[in-house]
C-alpha cells in the first residue's frame, strides 16, 4: 500500500474532466513533464516542438501570445515582462557591435538611456532623427544601420510620424523598422500593414486596462525575425507570469468597449481645452493642433486617451505645477491606459531636439470617469495655477 507522505505528491485520483469555463485556464509551472527519456528535448519553440520549460511560456502566456498576434496581423508574438522589456528584446535580438541604431528625437526616455548607456557600450552605435522626417529619413541613415524606431505617436510631444514613407526608405538601405504602437493598443494603427518588420507594446496599458499588471509584448512579420528573437528571449530568461497573462485575456476581453469611451471622453476635453486661453496648443493626434495630425488621419482608425497639453508663452514652472497639483480627480503617476486618469509634467528646457514647449507641457491620460468631472476639475485647476 502506499505511504500517505507519497499519496500528497503521487495522487491516484483526480477531478472529473469536461469543465469548460468562459474564462481562459492559468496554467502554472516551471517544470515540464515528457512523455519519455526519448522525447526529452530543449528548445523554446513551442510551436513545433511542444513545451519544454515553464521559462518559454506556459499555455496560458502562449495563448495571449496568439490573441495579440492575431490583432496585430503578424507571424508570431512574444510576450515579456514589461514594455521596456519589448524594447529590449527587439535591440538585443536585432543588433550586433557594428551595427547603427537610429532612434526618433522624441523617443520614449528609457529607449534612449538603453542607446547610450547600455547598446553603445556592446558596440552598437545610434543617433537622432526627427521624427517628421518622413522620406526626409535618407539623410539619417548610414551604411551600417540595421534598425529605424518609430513611435507612433511619439513619446509626450505626440507627433504622428509618416511611417509607411520611412518603412520604404529603410528598407531601401536594408534597415528594419520596429514600431511601438502601444498608443494606439495595436488596433488602431496596422503598424506591420504599413510595411514594419516587428512591432512592440507595453501590454500594462491599454491591454491590461486597470493599471495592476507589468507586460510587453514583441511581435514579428515574419519567420526570420521571429527566430532572432527566440533565440534572444530564450538566453535573456524574460518570463513571465501565467497570472499576470491571464489577467490580460481578461482585459483583452473589455478593451474596445474602454477604447472607445475613452476615445470619445480625450476628444471632448482636448477640444474643450483648446478653447481655454491658458492653453497655447493641445497635442492630441486627432486634431489638427497636433505635429503629424495628415498622417493619423491616413493611417489610424482611432484615437486613444493620451495627449498633452501646452500652456501659453510667458506661463511660469510653479504654475504648472500648481495646475496639476490643484487636480482633484488626476492623480500623478507615470505609465497610462487604466480606468484612471493621470497628469505629469514635462521639462524640456535643455532638450535642444525637443520642441521649444520649456516647462509648459503636462501629459494627460484620460480615463472612465464621467467628462463633466473631468472637465470641472481642469477648469478649476487652470484657474488655481494661473492664479499662483
Amino acid at each position: 500500500m502506499t505511504d500517505w507522505k507519497t499519496k500528497l505528491i503521487h495522487a491516484g485520483v483526480h477531478a472529473p474532466e469536461g469543465f469548460k469555463s468562459l474564462a481562459e485556464p492559468v496554467h502554472r509551472g516551471s517544470t515540464v513533464l515528457f512523455p519519455s527519456a526519448g522525447e526529452q528535448r530543449e528548445s523554446w519553440d513551442h510551436y513545433e516542438g511542444g513545451y519544454s520549460y515553464g521559462t518559454h511560456g506556459t499555455q496560458t502566456v502562449l495563448e495571449l501570445a496568439s490573441r495579440i498576434c492575431e490583432l496585430e496581423g503578424g507571424y508570431r508574438t512574444w510576450i515579456v515582462p514589461c514594455g521596456l522589456a519589448s524594447i529590449s528584446l527587439v535591440n538585443l535580438a536585432l543588433l550586433s557591435a557594428g551595427d547603427h541604431l537610429l532612434l526618433p528625437a522624441n523617443v520614449y526616455g528609457p529607449s534612449r538611456r538603453m542607446a547610450a548607456k547600455l547598446l553603445s557600450r556592446l558596440g552598437v552605435e545610434w543617433s537622432l532623427y526627427p521624427p517628421l522626417a518622413g522620406e526626409g529619413i535618407r539623410e539619417y541613415l548610414r551604411p551600417n544601420t540595421r534598425l529605424v524606431w518609430c513611435e507612433a505617436p511619439g513619446s509626450v510631444t505626440m507627433e504622428v510620424p509618416d511611417v509607411p514613407a520611412m518603412v520604404r526608405v529603410a528598407h531601401e538601405a536594408g534597415a528594419l523598422v520596429a514600431v511601438d504602437n502601444t498608443w494606439a493598443a495595436g488596433v488602431l494603427f496596422d503598424a506591420l500593414g504599413h510595411g514594419a518588420d516587428v512591432t512592440m507594446q507595453a501590454l500594462s496599458k491599454y491591454v491590461g486596462g486597470h493599471s495592476d499588471l507589468l507586460l510587453g509584448s514583441v511581435t514579428a512579420s515574419n519567420a526570420e525575425i521571429w527566430q532572432k528573437l527566440g533565440d534572444a528571449h530564450c538566453i535573456l530568461g524574460l518570463s513571465v507570469s501565467p497570472d499576470e497573462a491571464s489577467l490580460a485575456l481578461r482585459g483583452l476581453k473589455t478593451m474596445a468597449v474602454r477604447l472607445d469611451a475613452i476615445e470619445a471622453r480625450a476628444l471632448e476635453l482636448a477640444r474643450w481645452l483648446g478653447e481655454q486661453p491658458e492653453i497655447e496648443r493641445v497635442l492630441h493626434p486627432a486634431l489638427e493642433s497636433c505635429p503629424g495630425h495628415e498622417n493619423w488621419k491616413r493611417d489610424f482608425t482611432g484615437s486613444s486617451g493620451v495627449f498633452s497639453i501646452v500652456f501659453r508663452e510667458g506661463t511660469r514652472k510653479e504654475q504648472v505645477h500648481g495646475f496639476v497639483d490643484a487636480l482633484k480627480l488626476f492623480g500623478i503617476g507615470y505609465s497610462w491606459g487604466g480606468v484612471s486618469s493621470l497628469a505629469l509634467t514635462y521639462d524640456f528646457t535643455h532638450s535642444p531636439e525637443r520642441p521649444v514647449y520649456g516647462n509648459r507641457l503636462v501629459r494627460l491620460n484620460i480615463g472612465l470617469e464621467s467628462v463633466e468631472d473631468l472637465r470641472a476639475d481642469l477648469a478649476q485647476a487652470l484657474l488655481v495655477g494661473m492664479g499662483l
